[in-house]
Protein backbone atom coordinates (compact mmCIF):
# COMPACT_ATOMS: atom_id res chain seq x y z
CA UNK A 1 0.00 0.00 0.00
CA UNK A 2 1.47 3.40 -0.90
CA UNK A 3 2.41 6.13 0.84
CA UNK A 4 -0.07 8.41 -0.57
CA UNK A 5 -3.37 6.01 -0.55
CA UNK A 6 -2.56 6.02 3.45
CA UNK A 7 -2.20 9.96 3.80
CA UNK A 8 -4.67 11.60 1.60
CA UNK A 9 -7.43 9.11 3.11
CA UNK A 10 -6.78 10.56 6.47
CA UNK A 11 -5.42 14.07 6.13
CA UNK A 12 -8.54 14.72 4.71
CA UNK A 13 -10.70 13.42 7.12
CA UNK A 14 -8.04 1.19 17.29
CA UNK A 15 -8.34 -2.64 16.75
CA UNK A 16 -12.53 -2.87 16.24
CA UNK A 17 -13.07 -6.33 15.03
CA UNK A 18 -16.55 -5.88 16.56
CA UNK A 19 -19.49 -6.68 13.83
CA UNK A 20 -16.80 -7.50 11.22
CA UNK A 21 -17.81 -11.21 9.99
CA UNK A 22 -22.09 -10.19 10.68
CA UNK A 23 -21.48 -7.20 8.70
CA UNK A 24 -19.94 -8.94 5.98
CA UNK A 25 -23.05 -11.37 5.83
CA UNK A 26 -25.63 -8.99 6.05
CA UNK A 27 -23.89 -6.97 2.87
CA UNK A 28 -23.45 -9.97 0.77
CA UNK A 29 -27.36 -10.55 1.41
CA UNK A 30 -28.01 -6.93 0.51
CA UNK A 31 -25.61 -7.13 -3.11
CA UNK A 32 -27.83 -10.54 -3.65
CA UNK A 33 -31.13 -8.01 -4.51
CA UNK A 34 -28.63 -5.81 -6.72
CA UNK A 35 -30.01 -6.01 -10.08
CA UNK A 36 -33.96 -6.94 -8.84
CA UNK A 37 -36.58 -5.18 -10.70
CA UNK A 38 -38.84 -5.12 -7.59
CA UNK A 39 -39.25 -6.22 -3.84
CA UNK A 40 -41.14 -9.24 -3.72
CA UNK A 41 -41.48 -12.16 -0.90
CA UNK A 42 -39.86 -14.41 -2.98
CA UNK A 43 -36.57 -12.74 -4.04
CA UNK A 44 -35.58 -11.06 -0.54
CA UNK A 45 -36.43 -14.35 1.55
CA UNK A 46 -32.70 -15.70 0.81
CA UNK A 47 -31.25 -12.47 1.56
CA UNK A 48 -33.73 -12.67 5.02
CA UNK A 49 -31.98 -15.96 5.67
CA UNK A 50 -28.63 -14.95 5.10
CA UNK A 51 -29.13 -11.88 7.49
CA UNK A 52 -31.12 -14.07 10.31
CA UNK A 53 -28.27 -16.91 10.36
CA UNK A 54 -25.70 -13.75 10.23
CA UNK A 55 -27.34 -11.88 13.55
CA UNK A 56 -27.57 -15.47 15.03
CA UNK A 57 -24.25 -16.41 14.78
CA UNK A 58 -23.14 -12.90 16.00
CA UNK A 59 -25.28 -14.08 19.25
CA UNK A 60 -27.91 -11.61 18.99
CA UNK A 61 -30.31 -12.95 21.31
CA UNK A 62 -33.13 -15.19 19.14
CA UNK A 63 -36.08 -12.83 20.44
CA UNK A 64 -34.31 -10.41 19.18
CA UNK A 65 -33.39 -12.01 15.88
CA UNK A 66 -36.91 -12.91 14.94
CA UNK A 67 -38.47 -9.72 15.75
CA UNK A 68 -35.96 -7.91 12.93
CA UNK A 69 -35.94 -9.82 10.52
CA UNK A 70 -39.95 -9.84 10.61
CA UNK A 71 -39.98 -5.98 10.75
CA UNK A 72 -37.58 -5.67 7.95
CA UNK A 73 -39.55 -8.19 6.13
CA UNK A 74 -43.11 -6.74 6.34
CA UNK A 75 -42.06 -3.04 5.81
CA UNK A 76 -39.96 -4.54 2.28
CA UNK A 77 -43.27 -5.71 1.27
CA UNK A 78 -45.11 -3.34 1.92
CA UNK A 79 -43.25 -0.32 0.11
CA UNK A 80 -44.55 0.75 -3.26
CA UNK A 81 -40.70 1.20 -4.94
CA UNK A 82 -40.55 4.32 -7.39
CA UNK A 83 -38.68 3.99 -10.45
CA UNK A 84 -35.85 6.36 -9.56
CA UNK A 85 -35.18 3.78 -6.29
CA UNK A 86 -33.29 0.42 -6.91
CA UNK A 87 -34.78 -1.98 -4.92
CA UNK A 88 -31.49 -2.77 -2.93
CA UNK A 89 -30.75 0.82 -1.98
CA UNK A 90 -34.91 0.89 -0.38
CA UNK A 91 -33.66 -2.79 1.06
CA UNK A 92 -30.52 -1.44 3.20
CA UNK A 93 -32.21 1.70 4.49
CA UNK A 94 -35.33 -0.47 6.15
CA UNK A 95 -32.09 -2.80 7.36
CA UNK A 96 -30.17 0.38 8.43
CA UNK A 97 -33.25 2.14 10.24
CA UNK A 98 -34.16 -0.96 11.94
CA UNK A 99 -30.41 -1.30 12.92
CA UNK A 100 -30.61 1.91 14.80
CA UNK A 101 -33.61 1.29 16.32
CA UNK A 102 -32.12 -2.04 17.63
CA UNK A 103 -29.76 0.04 19.32
CA UNK A 104 -31.58 2.80 20.49
CA UNK A 105 -32.26 5.29 18.15
CA UNK A 106 -30.17 8.23 19.68
CA UNK A 107 -27.40 9.06 21.70
CA UNK A 108 -27.68 9.31 24.87
CA UNK A 109 -25.47 11.57 26.99
CA UNK A 110 -23.93 11.30 29.96
CA UNK A 111 -25.56 13.93 32.91
CA UNK A 112 -23.03 16.56 33.43
CA UNK A 113 -24.60 19.05 35.92
CA UNK A 114 -23.22 22.75 35.83
CA UNK A 115 -22.11 22.30 38.69
CA UNK A 116 -20.99 18.75 40.79
CA UNK A 117 -21.72 15.17 39.45
CA UNK A 118 -21.25 11.60 40.98
CA UNK A 119 -21.35 8.88 39.24
CA UNK A 120 -20.93 5.59 40.35
CA UNK A 121 -19.43 2.33 38.32
CA UNK A 122 -20.95 -1.20 38.89
CA UNK A 123 -20.36 -4.64 37.49
CA UNK A 124 -18.71 -8.15 37.94
CA UNK A 125 -15.26 -8.70 38.56
CA UNK A 126 -13.14 -8.46 35.23
CA UNK A 127 -15.50 -6.60 33.21
CA UNK A 128 -12.81 -3.76 33.17
CA UNK A 129 -14.21 -1.17 35.64
CA UNK A 130 -11.56 -0.02 37.06
CA UNK A 131 -9.59 0.90 33.60
CA UNK A 132 -13.08 2.40 32.60
CA UNK A 133 -13.08 4.54 35.43
CA UNK A 134 -9.83 6.12 34.62
CA UNK A 135 -10.72 6.50 30.68
CA UNK A 136 -14.00 8.18 31.61
CA UNK A 137 -12.03 10.87 34.04
CA UNK A 138 -9.57 11.61 30.68
CA UNK A 139 -12.81 11.87 28.72
CA UNK A 140 -14.55 14.18 31.11
CA UNK A 141 -11.60 16.31 31.32
CA UNK A 142 -10.86 16.21 27.10
CA UNK A 143 -14.49 16.58 26.00
CA UNK A 144 -16.02 18.92 28.53
CA UNK A 145 -13.29 20.39 30.78
CA UNK A 146 -14.46 18.64 33.72
CA UNK A 147 -12.12 18.66 36.68
CA UNK A 148 -12.71 14.70 37.80
CA UNK A 149 -11.77 13.14 40.56
CA UNK A 150 -11.52 9.32 40.80
CA UNK A 151 -13.02 7.69 43.91
CA UNK A 152 -11.36 4.47 45.66
CA UNK A 153 -14.22 2.51 46.74
CA UNK A 154 -13.17 -1.60 45.80
CA UNK A 155 -12.06 -2.43 49.08
CA UNK A 156 -11.73 -5.92 48.43
CA UNK A 157 -10.01 -6.90 45.32
CA UNK A 158 -6.26 -7.19 45.80
CA UNK A 159 -4.08 -4.18 44.11
CA UNK A 160 -7.67 -2.56 43.15
CA UNK A 161 -6.49 0.92 44.89
CA UNK A 162 -3.19 0.53 43.56
CA UNK A 163 -4.21 -0.20 40.53
CA UNK A 164 -6.67 3.16 40.05
CA UNK A 165 -4.01 5.30 41.85
CA UNK A 166 -1.45 4.28 39.05
CA UNK A 167 -4.04 5.57 36.45
CA UNK A 168 -5.23 8.89 38.00
CA UNK A 169 -0.47 9.54 38.18
CA UNK A 170 -0.82 8.37 34.27
CA UNK A 171 -3.48 10.84 33.54
CA UNK A 172 -2.46 13.42 36.04
CA UNK A 173 -6.00 13.16 37.62
CA UNK A 174 -6.57 13.24 41.12
CA UNK A 175 -7.54 9.93 43.04
CA UNK A 176 -9.37 9.43 46.30
CA UNK A 177 -8.26 6.60 48.95
CA UNK A 178 -8.79 6.10 52.30
CA UNK A 179 -7.85 2.13 52.29
CA UNK A 180 -10.52 -0.40 52.96
CA UNK A 181 -12.87 1.61 55.30
CA UNK A 182 -16.31 1.51 54.91
CA UNK A 183 -17.36 2.65 50.93
CA UNK A 184 -20.00 5.45 52.50
CA UNK A 185 -17.28 6.67 54.68
CA UNK A 186 -14.51 7.28 51.71
CA UNK A 187 -17.30 8.74 49.78
CA UNK A 188 -18.68 11.13 52.55
CA UNK A 189 -14.86 12.17 52.68
CA UNK A 190 -13.92 12.03 48.72
CA UNK A 191 -17.10 15.03 48.46
CA UNK A 192 -15.60 17.50 50.77
CA UNK A 193 -12.30 17.05 49.67
CA UNK A 194 -13.77 17.78 45.50
CA UNK A 195 -15.38 20.85 46.99
CA UNK A 196 -12.33 21.92 49.02
CA UNK A 197 -9.95 21.20 45.68
CA UNK A 198 -12.81 22.83 43.28
CA UNK A 199 -13.41 19.37 41.75
CA UNK A 200 -17.02 18.65 39.71
CA UNK A 201 -16.95 15.50 38.49
CA UNK A 202 -16.85 12.35 41.14
CA UNK A 203 -16.23 9.18 39.72
CA UNK A 204 -16.56 6.04 42.30
CA UNK A 205 -15.38 2.86 41.64
CA UNK A 206 -16.86 0.23 43.27
CA UNK A 207 -16.34 -3.56 44.58
CA UNK A 208 -16.80 -6.30 41.91
CA UNK A 209 -17.89 -10.03 42.26
CA UNK A 210 -17.46 -13.06 40.38
CA UNK A 211 -21.21 -12.84 40.56
CA UNK A 212 -24.05 -10.89 41.38
CA UNK A 213 -24.84 -11.90 45.16
CA UNK A 214 -26.44 -10.12 48.39
CA UNK A 215 -23.70 -8.62 49.84
CA UNK A 216 -22.34 -6.89 46.78
CA UNK A 217 -25.81 -5.60 45.71
CA UNK A 218 -26.42 -4.49 49.73
CA UNK A 219 -22.91 -2.33 49.74
CA UNK A 220 -24.52 -0.55 46.25
CA UNK A 221 -27.51 0.05 47.33
CA UNK A 222 -26.29 1.93 50.69
CA UNK A 223 -24.57 4.40 48.33
CA UNK A 224 -27.52 5.32 45.96
CA UNK A 225 -29.44 5.59 49.38
CA UNK A 226 -27.09 7.98 51.20
CA UNK A 227 -25.87 9.56 48.57
CA UNK A 228 -27.48 11.68 45.36
CA UNK A 229 -26.01 9.31 42.21
CA UNK A 230 -26.76 11.43 39.27
CA UNK A 231 -25.29 8.28 36.90
CA UNK A 232 -25.11 4.64 37.71
CA UNK A 233 -23.31 2.77 35.12
CA UNK A 234 -22.70 -0.83 34.58
CA UNK A 235 -19.62 -2.04 33.01
CA UNK A 236 -19.97 -5.26 30.91
CA UNK A 237 -17.40 -7.06 29.38
CA UNK A 238 -18.71 -7.18 25.37
CA UNK A 239 -17.57 -10.89 25.30
CA UNK A 240 -20.24 -12.29 27.74
CA UNK A 241 -22.47 -12.80 25.20
CA UNK A 242 -26.20 -12.95 26.28
CA UNK A 243 -25.08 -13.75 29.52
CA UNK A 244 -24.77 -9.96 29.73
CA UNK A 245 -28.70 -9.63 29.45
CA UNK A 246 -28.82 -11.47 32.62
CA UNK A 247 -26.28 -9.17 34.33
CA UNK A 248 -27.60 -6.08 33.18
CA UNK A 249 -31.46 -7.49 34.62
CA UNK A 250 -29.82 -8.50 38.03
CA UNK A 251 -28.15 -5.00 38.65
CA UNK A 252 -31.12 -2.88 37.17
CA UNK A 253 -33.53 -4.61 39.84
CA UNK A 254 -31.49 -3.48 42.04
CA UNK A 255 -29.79 -0.28 41.37
CA UNK A 256 -31.77 1.23 38.58
CA UNK A 257 -29.19 1.27 36.15
CA UNK A 258 -28.92 4.87 34.07
CA UNK A 259 -26.70 3.37 31.32
CA UNK A 260 -23.77 0.77 29.81
CA UNK A 261 -20.43 0.95 29.06
CA UNK A 262 -19.66 -2.18 26.87
CA UNK A 263 -16.10 -3.17 27.06
CA UNK A 264 -13.16 -4.82 25.06
CA UNK A 265 -14.76 -4.63 21.58
CA UNK A 266 -10.81 -4.86 20.58
CA UNK A 267 -11.32 -7.87 21.20
CA UNK A 268 -12.91 -11.13 19.10
CA UNK A 269 -16.44 -10.31 20.69
CA UNK A 270 -19.16 -11.15 18.15
CA UNK A 271 -21.04 -8.16 19.06
CA UNK A 272 -24.37 -9.50 19.36
CA UNK A 273 -24.72 -8.07 22.97
CA UNK A 274 -24.55 -4.73 21.75
CA UNK A 275 -27.85 -5.63 19.41
CA UNK A 276 -29.72 -7.19 22.41
CA UNK A 277 -29.09 -4.74 25.25
CA UNK A 278 -31.40 -1.59 24.76
CA UNK A 279 -33.98 -3.62 23.05
CA UNK A 280 -34.54 -6.10 26.01
CA UNK A 281 -33.43 -4.20 28.85
CA UNK A 282 -34.42 -0.57 27.36
CA UNK A 283 -30.74 0.67 29.40
CA UNK A 284 -29.03 2.45 26.58
CA UNK A 285 -25.49 1.70 25.84
CA UNK A 286 -23.23 5.31 26.44
CA UNK A 287 -19.80 4.43 25.87
CA UNK A 288 -18.03 1.62 24.25
CA UNK A 289 -14.44 0.67 25.12
CA UNK A 290 -12.36 -0.26 22.10
CA UNK A 291 -8.74 -0.36 23.07
CA UNK A 292 -6.66 -0.35 26.32
CA UNK A 293 -5.64 2.85 26.30
CA UNK A 294 -6.88 5.66 28.53
CA UNK A 295 -8.41 7.82 25.14
CA UNK A 296 -10.02 4.28 24.47
CA UNK A 297 -13.57 5.29 25.15
CA UNK A 298 -16.04 5.98 22.17
CA UNK A 299 -19.43 7.69 22.68
CA UNK A 300 -21.98 5.03 21.58
CA UNK A 301 -23.96 6.56 18.36
CA UNK A 302 -26.65 3.93 17.30
CA UNK A 303 -26.65 5.91 13.89
CA UNK A 304 -22.64 5.68 13.21
CA UNK A 305 -22.85 2.26 14.64
CA UNK A 306 -25.73 1.10 12.40
CA UNK A 307 -23.38 2.44 9.13
CA UNK A 308 -20.16 0.54 10.04
CA UNK A 309 -22.10 -2.40 10.36
CA UNK A 310 -23.02 -2.21 7.23
CA UNK A 311 -19.64 -0.98 5.42
CA UNK A 312 -21.14 2.37 5.20
CA UNK A 313 -17.82 4.27 7.25
CA UNK A 314 -17.80 6.79 10.03
CA UNK A 315 -17.09 9.75 8.37
CA UNK A 316 -18.02 11.81 11.69
CA UNK A 317 -15.90 9.37 13.66
CA UNK A 318 -12.68 10.13 11.64
CA UNK A 319 -13.66 13.85 11.84
CA UNK A 320 -13.71 13.92 15.74
CA UNK A 321 -10.62 12.06 16.33
CA UNK A 322 -9.12 14.63 13.81
CA UNK A 323 -10.55 17.64 15.56
CA UNK A 324 -8.74 15.89 18.67
CA UNK A 325 -5.48 16.85 17.52
CA UNK A 326 -5.53 19.90 14.51
CA UNK A 327 -7.08 23.01 15.46
CA UNK A 328 -9.65 24.63 13.05
CA UNK A 329 -7.29 27.27 12.15
CA UNK A 330 -4.61 24.28 11.12
CA UNK A 331 -6.47 22.88 9.04
CA UNK A 332 -7.33 26.25 7.29
CA UNK A 333 -4.21 27.06 6.90
CA UNK A 334 -3.19 23.17 5.10
CA UNK A 335 -6.18 23.46 3.03
CA UNK A 336 -4.88 26.94 1.64
CA UNK A 337 -1.10 25.86 1.17
CA UNK A 338 -2.95 22.52 -0.35
CA UNK A 339 -4.98 25.44 -2.85
CA UNK A 340 -1.91 27.24 -3.64
CA UNK A 341 0.36 23.81 -4.11
CA UNK A 342 2.44 24.72 -0.99
CA UNK A 343 2.14 22.37 1.16
CA UNK A 344 5.47 21.51 2.07
CA UNK A 345 7.87 18.28 3.48
CA UNK A 346 7.60 20.19 6.79
CA UNK A 347 3.89 20.79 6.73
CA UNK A 348 3.82 16.85 6.03
CA UNK A 349 5.64 15.79 9.23
CA UNK A 350 3.42 18.01 11.25
CA UNK A 351 0.69 15.94 9.77
CA UNK A 352 2.57 12.93 10.43
CA UNK A 353 3.18 13.53 13.96
CA UNK A 354 -0.62 14.39 14.39
CA UNK A 355 -1.49 11.42 12.48
CA UNK A 356 0.34 8.82 15.25
CA UNK A 357 -1.79 10.65 17.79
CA UNK A 358 -4.93 9.15 16.41
CA UNK A 359 -3.90 5.61 17.36
CA UNK A 360 -3.10 2.89 14.90
CA UNK A 361 -3.75 4.20 11.10
CA UNK A 362 -5.41 0.67 10.20
CA UNK A 363 -8.57 1.38 12.72
CA UNK A 364 -9.16 4.69 11.17
CA UNK A 365 -8.86 3.11 8.04
CA UNK A 366 -11.52 0.44 8.75
CA UNK A 367 -13.67 3.26 9.33
CA UNK A 368 -13.80 4.78 5.88
CA UNK A 369 -16.62 3.61 3.51
CA UNK A 370 -15.96 0.59 1.89
CA UNK A 371 -13.83 -0.20 4.25
CA UNK A 372 -14.51 -4.12 3.76
CA UNK A 373 -15.03 -3.80 0.45
CA UNK A 374 -11.57 -2.39 -0.28
CA UNK A 375 -9.81 -5.14 2.06
CA UNK A 376 -9.00 -2.19 4.53
CA UNK A 377 -10.31 -3.97 7.61
CA UNK A 378 -7.83 -6.79 7.46
CA UNK A 379 -4.67 -4.33 6.79
CA UNK A 380 -1.57 -4.50 9.31
CA UNK A 381 0.38 -1.27 9.27
CA UNK A 382 4.08 -1.13 10.49
CA UNK A 383 4.06 2.00 12.77
CA UNK A 384 7.70 1.97 11.33
CA UNK A 385 6.91 2.56 8.29
CA UNK A 386 6.07 6.43 9.53
CA UNK A 387 9.01 6.62 11.80
CA UNK A 388 11.10 6.26 8.29
CA UNK A 389 9.33 8.85 6.54
CA UNK A 390 9.69 10.95 9.58
CA UNK A 391 13.67 9.84 9.87
CA UNK A 392 14.13 10.83 6.39
CA UNK A 393 12.04 14.21 6.66
CA UNK A 394 14.00 15.15 9.88
CA UNK A 395 17.40 14.35 8.08
CA UNK A 396 17.10 17.15 5.48
CA UNK A 397 17.52 20.93 6.12
CA UNK A 398 14.74 23.34 6.93
CA UNK A 399 15.72 24.76 3.37
CA UNK A 400 15.29 21.21 1.82
CA UNK A 401 12.06 20.35 3.38
CA UNK A 402 10.21 23.74 2.15
CA UNK A 403 12.02 23.39 -1.32
CA UNK A 404 12.70 19.26 -2.03
CA UNK A 405 13.28 20.55 -5.51
CA UNK A 406 16.47 21.60 -5.11
CA UNK A 407 17.97 18.22 -3.89
CA UNK A 408 20.76 17.21 -5.65
CA UNK A 409 22.25 13.36 -5.24
CA UNK A 410 24.46 14.04 -3.10
CA UNK A 411 22.33 15.71 -0.52
CA UNK A 412 19.58 12.33 -1.13
CA UNK A 413 23.18 10.63 0.06
CA UNK A 414 23.65 12.32 3.07
CA UNK A 415 20.01 12.27 3.59
CA UNK A 416 20.05 8.37 3.58
CA UNK A 417 23.06 8.10 5.62
CA UNK A 418 21.54 10.19 8.45
CA UNK A 419 18.23 8.68 8.38
CA UNK A 420 19.19 4.89 8.22
CA UNK A 421 17.64 3.77 4.90
CA UNK A 422 18.70 3.65 0.90
CA UNK A 423 18.84 6.64 -1.32
CA UNK A 424 16.12 4.32 -3.53
CA UNK A 425 13.84 4.85 -0.16
CA UNK A 426 14.52 8.73 -0.17
CA UNK A 427 13.89 8.96 -3.87
CA UNK A 428 10.52 6.58 -3.42
CA UNK A 429 9.18 9.28 -0.60
CA UNK A 430 10.02 12.21 -2.58
CA UNK A 431 8.02 10.63 -5.88
CA UNK A 432 5.25 10.47 -3.22
CA UNK A 433 4.86 13.18 -1.92
CA UNK A 434 4.79 15.06 -5.06
CA UNK A 435 1.90 12.61 -6.37
CA UNK A 436 0.35 13.01 -3.18
CA UNK A 437 0.73 17.21 -3.29
CA UNK A 438 -0.71 17.12 -6.70
CA UNK A 439 -3.52 15.20 -5.90
CA UNK A 440 -4.55 17.43 -2.62
CA UNK A 441 -4.27 20.58 -4.73
CA UNK A 442 -6.91 18.90 -7.38
CA UNK A 443 -9.16 17.41 -4.32
CA UNK A 444 -8.83 20.74 -2.46
CA UNK A 445 -9.68 23.11 -5.65
CA UNK A 446 -12.82 20.71 -6.29
CA UNK A 447 -11.33 19.45 -9.15
CA UNK A 448 -11.25 15.58 -8.28
CA UNK A 449 -13.83 13.18 -7.02
CA UNK A 450 -13.02 11.84 -3.33
CA UNK A 451 -11.37 8.49 -3.61
CA UNK A 452 -14.55 6.78 -1.40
Amino acid sequence: MSLAFLYDRIILLEGDKMFEYMGDRISKAIKNIKGLGTITEENISEAMREIRLALLEADVNYQVVKEFVNKVKEKALGLNVAQSLKPEEIFIKLVKDELIELLGKEYEALKINNGNTMLMLCGLQGSGKTTTAGKLANYLRKKHNKKPLLVACDIYRPAAIDQLVEIGKSLNIPVFTKGKISPLEIIKEAQIYAKENNLDYIIIDTAGRLQIDEQLMQELEDITTNFKIDETILVIDAMMGQDAINVINGFNNKLKLTGTILTKLDGNTKGGVALSVRHLTNIPIKFVGDSEKMDGLREFYPDRMAERILDMGDILGIAEKVESVISEDEAKDQISKMRKGKYDLEDFLNNIKQIKKLGPLENILKMLPGARKMGLNNINIDPKQLSHIEAIINSMTPKERRNPAILKASHKKRIASGSGVSVEDVNRLLKQFESMKDMMKKMSNGNMKMPF
